[in-house]
């Protein structure tokens, strides 16, 4: 029997402190944060009504999976102490298996974003101004092109329900300073560079990519939130990828393709709550393409 679709926790043992598009985090004394990762699915910055079954479980495997792989590279949150340990046993059903136990950070307001092929925002601003985030990119590139390297493109972290603001680098380093700026940027190039190429090996092309950084007590530049998901990722299937046409995706822009169609009292939706419902055949199909990308990346 399937486990039912959890929309949200309800934890009596820990405070909240935040529900955010997909996760419920409560403190864990006022060093650590207990991060659940619910079934909700969020597109262009909306949540929607309706979960997807099992998609906290294979957010936290796919998350799990990539701190361990990427370690070398920069220290993340992650404790190493089992998440049921903290709340209470009849609390256990909703952590187990989607939820991390991790340091609690002072998270930097921006999010590290790295491009290896033109897609989604990219693509369109490109086609107006040859440009990406400010990053001038050579003439003559398509939908979906491979980028000559990958590129760094910032962006500012948007308020529930607003939407992020692409930034450009010199942007970011105001906001942040210059050393971790400059930090910031290389590691997130080397986390991509690494992933990516695992992931081809695997039959995936990941054509991009954001990363959340945070310090803890001592200053120490820490990798925080998720890493390399479908939720924050674009995943496409090598062997469906052409240049010039827009792949099938492992990731949520199955959903974000079939909103583009709805239809409310004859007009397209305008992206902003509340939703549209999602079917029911949508959201196993959405649920599907989440399942998938877990089992090329780790079997």
């Amino acid at each position: 029997m399937s486990t039912p679709a959890l929309l949200e926790t309800h934890l009596h043992s820990l405070p909240l402190l935040a529900r955010g598009k997909v996760r419920d985090n409560y403190a864990v004394g006022d060093d650590r944060i207990l991060m659940v990762a619910s079934d909700r699915i969020s597109a262009f910055d909306v949540v929607m009504g309706q979960p997807i079954p099992g998609k906290g479980v294979l957010l936290t495997q796919m998350a799990l999976f990539w701190f361990g792989k990427l370690a070398h590279v920069v220290p993340n949150h992650l404790t190493g102490e089992p998440p049921e340990s903290v709340v209470a046993p009849d609390e256990v059903s909703q952590v187990a298996g989607r939820s991390m136990l991790v340091k609690r950070l002072k998270a930097l307001p921006v999010e590290a974003v790295v491009r290896g092929y033109l897609a989604g925002s990219g693509w369109k601003e490109y086609q107006q101004n040859g440009r990406v985030c400010g990053v001038p990119l050579p003439p003559g590139l398509k939908n979906a092109s491979r980028l000559p390297q990958p590129i760094f493109t910032p962006a500012t972290k948007a308020e529930m329900g607003e939407h992020d603001e692409n930034i450009p680098f010199e942007r970011m380093v105001d906001l942040i300073g210059p050393d971790i700026a400059h930090r910031v940027r290389e590691i997130s190039l080397q986390l991509y560079t690494e992933a990516a190429a695992y992931a081809l090996t695997r039959g995936i092309i990941i054509a991009d990519t954001k990363f959340e950084f945070g310090l803890d007590r001592d200053g120490t530049l820490t990798l925080m939130d998720e890493i390399l998901t479908p939720d924050s990722s674009r995943f496409w299937p090598l062997e469906s990828y052409r240049e010039g046409t827009n792949p099938p995706s492992y990731d949520k822009q199955f959903l974000r393709d079939w909103l583009e169609t709805v239809r409310i009292d004859g007009l397209a939706w305008d992206k902003k709550a509340p939703a549209p419902t999602i079917p029911p055949d949508i959201c196993e199909m959405t649920a599907d393409r989440y399942r998938a990308s877990v089992s090329a990346l780790q079997d």
